[in-house]
């Protein structure tokens, strides 16, 4: 993220030495920039509610901080790959839900994209032990054809480059499935909540 505002910063001064950016331009970056911090905080545990930190701006720069703190929990929609991504991104669906309280579209919406989320991780899940179990019964057939008995061996199957082969086509096949499905999600939370 600090790349990310190194290099606004940079657009927006190269856009002021151009004249090209007027006073409320560079407020409304600035806004949304602070909107995007207070999330990053927020989504860490530093800060407990984006609202109360909302209410602590000043009303004229609220609507931009709301947009930028939006935008940047939409970014945090992902496609969890361990417990870490997963509470991230509970995290996030909360953020918005906070952001947009009384609208049960929204909660609804949420709570379907969470659902998707926590279907891909068991889902990744199972489809990895499946093909480690799966590559194990081949070894072990393999070395029992050559008369060595596979009980006195321990067998990682994730070690050997066929399983890392077909894990990564199973993977691909199951994030673009379910990417799908998370990005329809996150351009109808885009366009309900205005971000």
């Amino acid at each position: 993220m600090a790349g990310i505002k190194s290099t606004m910063d940079l657009v927006m001064e190269r856009a002021a030495r151009m004249g090209v950016a007027t006073p409320d331009e560079m407020r409304h970056e600035e806004n949304l920039k602070k909107g995007m911090q207070a999330t990053a905080d927020y989504l860490n545990g530093t800060k407990p509610s984006l609202l109360a930190l909302l209410d602590e701006q000043e009303p004229s720069q609220q609507a931009s901080i709301r947009k930028g703190m939006l935008a940047s929990l939409l970014r945090n929609l992902f496609l969890p790959r361990d417990e870490d991504g997963t509470k991230r991104i509970e995290r996030a669906v909360q953020g918005i839900v906070e952001l947009n309280q009384g609208a049960p579209d929204i909660a609804a919406l949420c709570q379907e994209l969470q659902t998707v989320a926590t279907q891909y991780g068991q889902h990744r899940k199972q489809l990895y032990e499946q093909l480690k179990e799966q590559m194990r019964m081949q070894i072990e057939q393999l070395l029992m054809r050559k008369g060595m008995k596979a009980d006195s061996m321990k067998i990682d199957p994730t070690m050997e480059p066929q399983f890392k082969e077909q894990w990564s086509r199973l993977e691909m096949d199951l994030d673009r499935q379910y990417g799908q499905a998370l990005e329809q999600f996150k351009a109808q939370l885009t366009a309900w909540t205005g971000a």
